[in-house]
């Protein structure tokens, strides 16, 4: 049985350095970027349970653009590491970009629930999203 265990341990190491090595690091734009998407995704929940619409397909669809955003991440910092071969000049603007759009997201959501946002942070993530939009490819 500890066997078992060690084996379940190894696996979890693994997978954690490989997500690690990928997202090019913990540091903390990716822990700010994590706690966006989070949010974001419980308030969205939050919305869809006040307009009687919470529905398990949306639901997995919102997930799914969730590991898409972090898989973007990777992708920016493979880039990053492989080609540029210094620095993280695309994963830090990608994850601006998605930090940025998540956090207007986030308001959005407080709104439809009637929470009052503060103009400095609706101004801070405005002009994140704006910086972001100009280097956008859509």
């Amino acid at each position: 049985m500890k066997e078992f265990w060690n084996t379940i341990q190894l696996v979890i190491a693994a997978i954690g350095g490989w997500l690690g090595w990928f997202l090019g690091g913990c540091d903390g734009l990716l822990y700010a970027l994590i706690a966006f998407a989070v949010v974001d995704y419980l308030t969205g929940i939050m919305c869809a349970i006040v307009d009687k619409k919470l529905s398990s397909a949306v639901g997995f669809k919102g997930i799914f653009k969730k590991v898409l955003i972090f898989v973007l991440v990777g992708i920016a910092n493979i880039l990053d590491v492989q080609v540029i071969g210094n620095g993280s000049v695309l994963r830090t603007a990608v994850i601006f970009f998605y930090i940025s759009n998540e956090g207007i997201s986030l308001l959005e959501n407080a709104s439809h629930l009637g929470l009052p946002i503060p103009a400095p942070i609706r101004n801070v993530l405005q002009q994140l999203h704006d910086r972001a939009e100009e280097g956008a490819v859509k």
